[in-house]
C-alpha cells in the first residue's frame, strides 16, 4: 500500500533511467550541449523533408540523411549522426562511435545511467532520449531547449507495448501545453506526469509543482528528466523538492486535502473494453484509466473542485462517449451539472467505434497479430454496444472554482474541428477574462470595438439586391464563424466606440422598428444575447477608454452606418 503523501525519490527504479548519478548526469548535459543536440540542431542536420517525415514517425527519409552525413568530414556532423541514429532512429551504434561522441559520459556511463545496452562493441538505445524545447517570449524570458528520455515506441521497435510503458512527446501532450494558461501561481499539479512534460513547463510560471503517476517507472523518467534539465529548468539537484515533488498513485489520492491555483492534466483517458479479473498489469498504465467507459474522465472532472483553491483552474484532456440519441456534450453537462464550477468543454474531434478501435490497436502496435487485433477489435465493439455509443469524442476541457460567488460564470459546450490558432492557451485565457467582464458590467452601458483580427464576408446570389448571407469571421485564436443576421450586422458595423451598445440597438430599433407587429422588446433582448455572445466569443472587445458623453450628431450617424449595412 502506498502513502498518498510519501514523496517518490527512488533513483533507481528498475529498468528505468537512473537519476542517482549526479556526475553522469552532468557530463551528459554537457556532452548534447556542446553537440547542438536540440529541436533546431536537429532539424538543421535532417532538413526540412526528413524532419518532417520524422513527426509522423515515418524514419526512412531521416535513416537516409543520417547515413549519408554520418561519413561527414566534420566530426561534428558525424557525432550528431551517431545521437540521431541511436535514440531517435533506433539504429545500433559502435561503442567507438559513441564514445567519439560523448567524449564525457561515453558509453559506459550510458549504461550505467540506463539509457543503453553495450554488446560486443555494439550500442543499443534502451529509451528514446530526444530534444525538446520552446521558443523565449518576446521580452527574451521563457525559452528551454531540453532534452527528454521516454520509452521507445511502437515505430522504433518490433513487438506489442509494455503494459507500463512511458510514452513520449506525443500530440495529446503538445495538445495541452499549447492550450494551457500561464499564469503564476504558487502552486501547480500536474495530474499523470508521465515523463514529465507538462510538469517542465508550469516550472516556468509555478513557484511548486507537484507530479503525480500511478507508474512507478513513470514517475522515475520524470525524475530523470528534470535532473538532467536541471540547470535549464533552474532547479537545484540537491534540493529537488523546493521546486518539485513527485508522488505515486491514482488520480487525485496522492493530493488528498491539499489545494492547488492550476491543475493541469493528460490522463489516461482512453475507452478501452474491462474484462473480468483484469490487473494494472494487464493495462497500458500510458492510456487505460482502468475504468469502463469515459469513467476516469468523469471521475477526475466531478472530483477536481476538491483541490482547487477559489479562483484555481484545471486545465484537462479527455474523451467521453456519445450514445444513440444523445447530443455530444449531454454527458460532459452531466458531469459539471451543480457542480458550482465554471466549466469549458471544446470537442475537436468525433469518430465512430471503429475507427476508435483502430486507432488505438495500432497505437500499442496490437495490430501486429493477426489473432489478437481480431479478437481486441470485436472486444471494442462489444463494449461499445453494451452502451449503445454511437460516437467518441475528443477535446480540451476548462473548469474554474468561482472566487467569490457560487454561481458558474462560465458555461459553454461547443465543437470546433477545423484549426486554430497555436499556442492557443493566450485566446482561452482572453476569453475567461471577458466572461468575467461580461458577468460584472451592465453590456447596454458599455462601448464596444471590433477585434482586429475580425472580418466579414457577404454572399448573395447574382443580381440579388440584397446579400443572402452575412459571416463573421476570426482571423486568431479560435477562428470561429458566425452567422450574422441582418440587425446584427448592423450592430457590429457601429461598433467603433462612440456609442453605448443600448444606443446602438436603440438606432436600431428607430431604423427597423415601426410596423404594427415589430416587438421592440423581443427585439432588442435577441439582439442584447447576440451581441453579448459576440463579445463571449472575442469578436467584439469592451473600449473601457471610451468617454460616455455622446451627442445627437454621433446617434444620427450610427443610424446611417446602421442603415448602408443592413442594406
Amino acid at each position: 500500500m502506498i502513502d498518498a503523501a510519501t514523496s517518490f525519490t527512488s533513483g533507481n527504479t528498475p529498468d528505468a533511467p537512473r537519476s542517482d548519478q549526479p556526475g553522469l548526469l552532468a557530463a551528459l548535459a554537457s556532452d548534447l550541449r556542446t553537440l547542438s543536440y536540440t529541436v533546431d540542431g536537429v532539424a538543421e542536420f535532417l532538413g526540412e523533408s526528413a524532419s518532417e517525415a520524422l513527426s509522423r514517425d515515418q524514419l526512412v527519409p531521416a535513416l537516409v540523411v543520417t547515413e549519408r552525413r554520418s561519413t561527414s568530414e566534420d566530426p561534428a556532423v558525424r557525432a550528431l549522426a551517431v545521437l540521431v541514429g541511436l535514440w531517435l532512429l533506433a539504429v545500433p551504434q559502435s561503442e567507438a562511435d559513441v564514445d567519439a561522441a560523448l567524449p564525457g559520459v561515453l558509453t559506459r556511463g550510458l549504461a550505467d545511467l540506463g539509457l543503453a545496452t553495450v554488446d560486443s562493441g555494439i550500442v543499443r538505445a534502451k529509451v528514446d532520449l530526444r530534444p525538446y524545447g520552446w521558443d523565449a517570449n518576446s521580452d527574451g524570458s521563457g525559452g528551454a531547449n531540453l532534452w527528454v528520455a521516454s520509452d521507445l515506441a511502437a515505430h522504433q521497435q518490433p513487438g506489442v507495448l509494455r503494459h507500463d510503458h512511458v510514452l513520449g512527446i506525443g500530440r495529446a501532450s503538445t495538445t495541452l501545453v499549447q492550450a494551457t494558461i500561464r499564469e503564476n501561481v504558487k502552486r501547480a499539479l500536474d495530474v499523470g506526469t508521465g515523463c514529465g512534460i507538462q510538469t517542465f513547463h508550469l516550472l516556468h510560471h509555478c513557484e511548486h509543482v507537484t507530479a503525480t503517476d500511478i507508474s512507478e517507472r513513470a514517475l522515475a523518467f520524470t525524475r530523470f528528466n528534470l535532473l538532467l534539465n536541471a540547470r535549464e529548468l533552474g532547479l537545484d539537484p540537491d534540493h529537488l523538492d523546493r521546486r518539485v515533488t513527485l508522488r505515486r498513485g491514482s488520480l487525485l489520492e496522492p493530493v488528498a486535502g491539499e489545494h492547488f491555483g492550476l491543475v493541469v492534466s493528460n490522463p489516461p483517458f482512453v475507452i478501452t473494453p474491462r474484462t473480468g479479473g483484469e490487473s494494472v498489469a494487464d493495462q497500458f498504465t500510458y492510456r487505460d484509466g482502468g475504468l469502463a467507459g469515459d469513467g476516469i474522465v468523469a471521475a477526475l472532472v466531478t472530483s477536481l473542485a476538491h483541490v482547487l483553491e477559489p479562483g484555481g483552474i484545471a486545465q484537462m484532456l479527455g474523451n467521453w462517449e456519445i450514445p444513440s440519441g444523445n447530443r455530444w456534450m449531454d454527458r460532459p453537462t452531466d458531469w459539471v451539472r451543480d457542480s458550482g464550477q465554471d466549466a469549458w468543454f471544446i470537442q475537436r474531434e468525433q469518430v465512430g467505434p471503429e475507427q476508435y478501435a483502430e486507432t488505438w490497436l495500432q497505437d500499442a502496435s496490437q495490430n501486429r497479430d493477426d489473432g489478437h487485433y481480431k479478437a481486441s477489435y470485436a472486444a471494442y465493439l462489444d463494449d461499445f454496444a453494451s452502451r449503445s455509443v454511437q460516437g467518441i469524442g475528443f477535446g480540451m476541457i476548462f473548469l474554474r472554482r468561482p472566487s467569490r460567488s457560487s454561481v458558474p460564470i462560465l458555461d459553454r459546450f461547443e465543437e470546433i474541428t477545423h484549426p486554430i490558432e497555436q499556442p492557443v492557451g493566450p485566446h482561452l485565457r482572453a476569453a475567461v477574462h471577458r466572461a468575467d467582464w461580461v458577468a460584472a458590467n451592465v453590456l447596454a452601458e458599455a462601448h464596444l470595438l471590433v477585434a482586429e483580427d475580425v472580418t466579414e464576408e457577404r454572399h448573395q446570389r447574382p443580381g440579388a439586391e440584397h446579400p443572402g448571407v452575412i459571416l463573421l469571421r476570426q482571423g486568431a485564436g479560435l477562428r470561429r464563424t458566425n452567422l450574422l443576421s441582418t440587425e446584427l450586422a448592423g450592430f457590429v458595423s457601429a461598433c467603433d466606440g462612440q456609442l453605448t451598445v443600448g444606443q446602438i440597438i436603440s438606432a436600431l430599433v428607430a431604423l427597423l422598428g415601426g410596423a404594427e407587429d415589430f416587438d421592440e422588446q423581443g427585439f432588442r433582448d435577441r439582439l442584447l444575447q447576440d451581441v453579448t455572445n459576440l463579445v463571449l466569443e472575442g469578436f467584439l472587445l469592451p473600449d473601457t477608454d471610451q468617454a460616455s458623453q455622446v451627442t445627437p450628431t454621433q446617434v444620427t450617424a450610427t443610424q446611417a452606418t446602421a442603415t448602408q449595412a443592413t442594406a
